[in-house]
């Protein structure tokens, strides 16, 4: 939203002539109206309450960057023996509607934490960690994040907090012919709503199913049930498993949630399931009534939904360590394999686990920063908030491995066989079937899916709040006084657009949006905006902004991270990308050739707003065509970088 700063501050300096000064509080009258008139010493004239400005402020209580007094001033300076100049501050009020802010620093904490600590951290993280090293896979994870993912995210929060404004309007603050990469961002959101609000679906299901005394993926008496499914638990010792065998768990999934053996592929995918089109209009209900009056309701809902799941996390962490075979699931998990470090793989995966963990780039970092106060410690924020979301996934393999071991231990099979499966089969099917084989296991049942849906809602708040603020920023005069309308028909949109992710083949549509919709994409996205932050926008610029807000300026690591290595290292993702496509598999169905070429078509939608906007900006510009290239690399006035007072100084 482009507001007005709060305050305006114009310094003049007159004689002390008694005429002069009553000529001068005539002519300031209309401004007094809406404002307040203020000497440099502290001292007011007769209107307006008394302001006290410490040193070094201007009369809005910001730090100035410019010194308050003139350089005529002194102790004993005069001016032709008719004394010391004086100054004085006119403070305007702006007549804009201020912009909303957290009611706590928690507010904000929690709703960073809750958006960064999602559904990946449970399942991607421990399945990528054991697959690519095991212990080892932690020193490119955590190199990848020092260099690459937490320089994006202090990036994002200072961004944000500095301008004030969403992921649109802030790049005519930056680079105004990159403001295409504000719309895609946009575009790459409402695809991400698409498909993952369904897996909360998908856990409502389960966690109502959950309600009565047998859960029902612990029996093969089902109608869903087939001829392969066997029933086994830690009492039976005469069950054999072989690879022909289902367990009860994943017949429910498969055959009962999802209903794939319904749809042969996503070239027909077959009628929407109604018991999940109304799981899913219920979690899209609670997300309308969570962000509808925006940060002061959401930021109070978070203290729920982002501090659950880490009590749940802690119960299942003491239940799953207490269980027969759980030691070899740890040491499956943290074994290193050292040899793995030498495949490219590895740190393709690293750097993809990282960046995707954090999340910056999705607009989310921009718009919850911008709703803090212009001082805060956004640098303290990052650090912490980052540090959290990966010690989370270190934790969540622990929850998951040590059941995992114990999987192993009923099977009599290796831990590398039971966890096989990655992405949603690891939780709604082995992680499923261990809480069935538990004591209380309906009590275990219930707060796991309980913490899923928390997860998940975390994300959708600050997903949906990245869209809202933008749109709202961009367009104030229409939209800012609707909100309540605005996300109604945001989450309309967003649910009708998860249709098709409700049929019987929903669950390719979703593998597939995941795989090609959006990851390259928002890579892509994230790399132009570093480049514009760094190279156009300029370096120093933004370190000065930072220390305008914090009093001190980024070190040389900062910087060099800024300008060269996160550049290197979201290139060496998206380049991976390309030259290693993944293979998409989902149960027993290979995705063809055209789907790959329909996922990249569905990414390339979003990306094409940048250099359409670029094509726009050009033509609409005035001038030659070298003016028109400055006045699109040549940032506007920043809200927050007149907010500390340019002062003048008046004769």
């Amino acid at each position: 939203m482009e507001m007005k700063p709060p305050s305006t501050t114009m310094m003049m300096t007159e004689r002390e002539n008694d005429g002069e000064r009553e000529k001068a509080e005539e002519e300031n009258e209309g401004t007094r109206e809406n404002g307040r008139l203020m000497l440099a010493d502290g001292s007011l004239g007769d209107k307006g309450p008394k302001l006290t400005s410490g040193p070094g402020q201007v009369s809005n209580g910001f730090p100035s960057s410019t010194s308050p007094q003139s350089p005529r001033e002194g102790g004993g300076g005069s001016t032709g023996g008719q004394g010391p100049l004086r100054t004085l501050v006119v403070q305007q009020t702006s007549l804009d509607r201020p912009r909303e802010t957290w009611s706590k620093k928690m507010d904000f904490l929690l709703s960073v934490i809750g958006y960064a600590v999602d559904l990946g951290n449970v399942w991607r993280f421990p399945y990528i960690c054991y697959q690519n090293g095991g212990g080892a896979f932690l020193l490119p994870y955590l190199l990848m994040a020092v260099f690459g993912g937490v320089p994006l995210f202090y990036m994002e929060l200072a961004l944000g907090q500095f301008h004030r404004s969403g992921c649109i309007s802030i790049w005519k603050h930056i680079c105004p012919i990159f403001k295409g990469i504000g719309f895609a961002i946009c575009i790459i959101a409402l695809y991400i709503a698409f498909y993952y609000n369904t897996i909360m679906a998908w856990a409502l299901y389960y966690l109502l199913s959950s309600f009565r005394p047998t859960l029902p993926w612990t029996t093969c008496s089902n109608s869903w049930n087939t001829v392969n499914c066997l029933r086994y638990l830690s009492t039976d010792k005469n069950v054999t498993w072989t690879n022909s065998s289902t367990s009860p768990a994943e017949e429910f999934y498969t055959r009962q949630v999802l209903q794939v053996h319904l749809s042969p592929g996503l070239h027909q995918l077959g009628a929407v399931s109604w018991q999940l089109a109304l799981c899913l209009l219920f979690i899209f209900t609670i997300v309308y009534f969570s962000i509808w009056k925006g940060v002061k309701t959401s930021g109070k809902v978070v203290w729920v939904t982002a501090t659950f799941p880490y009590l749940v996390l802690l119960i299942l962490l003491v239940r799953g360590a207490t269980l027969p075979g759980a030691w070899r699931g740890v040491v499956f998990y943290l074994k290193p394999d050292w040899g793995k470090l030498l495949s490219t793989a590895v740190w393709i995966d690293a750097a993809a686990q990282i960046f995707f963990s954090l999340g910056p780039g999705f607009g989310v970092l921009l718009a919850f920063a911008s709703y803090n106060p212009f001082h805060n410690n956004c640098y303290k924020d990052a650090l912490l908030t980052s540090s959290v979301n990966c010690l989370t996934s270190f934790l969540s393999g622990f929850v998951i491995f040590t059941v995992l071991g114990y999987m192993a231990e009923m099977r009599q099979q290796g831990v590398e066989t039971v966890a096989k499966d990655a992405g949603p089969s690891l939780l709604f099917i082995i992680y499923a079937e261990a809480i069935s084989n538990m004591p209380a296991a309906t009590f275990f049942a219930v707060i796991f899916f309980l913490m899923i849906i928390m997860l998940g809602l975390d994300s959708t708040f600050a997903g949906l709040e990245g869209v809202i603020t933008a749109m709202l920023d961009e367009f104030p005069h229409l939209l800012a006084k609707r909100r309540e309308w605005f996300v109604l028909g945001l989450v309309c949109v967003c649910y009708l657009g998860a249709l098709s992710t409700l049929t019987y083949g929903g669950a390719f549509v979703v593998k597939l949006f995941e795989e090609y919709a959006t990851g390259p994409a928002v890579i892509t996205v994230v790399f132009l905006e570093v480049i514009a932050v760094s190279w156009f926008y300029g370096t120093t610029r933004f370190c000065n902004d930072v220390k305008l807000m914090l009093g001190f300026s980024p070190g040389l690591f900062w910087r060099v991270c800024w300008v060269a290595i996160c550049p290197c290292f979201l290139l060496f993702i998206i380049v991976s990308f390309l030259v290693f496509p993944p293979e998409v598999t989902l149960f027993d169905y290979h995705y063809p050739a055209w789907t790959t070429v329909l996922g990249y078509c569905i990414g390339l939608s979003s990306f094409i707003c940048v250099p359409s906007y670029m094509v726009f900006h050009m033509l609409t510009s005035k001038g030659t065509l070298k003016q028109r290239l400055l006045k699109g690399i040549t940032p506007e006035a920043s809200f927050g970088s007149q907010r500390d007072g340019l002062v003048t100084n008046a004769v």
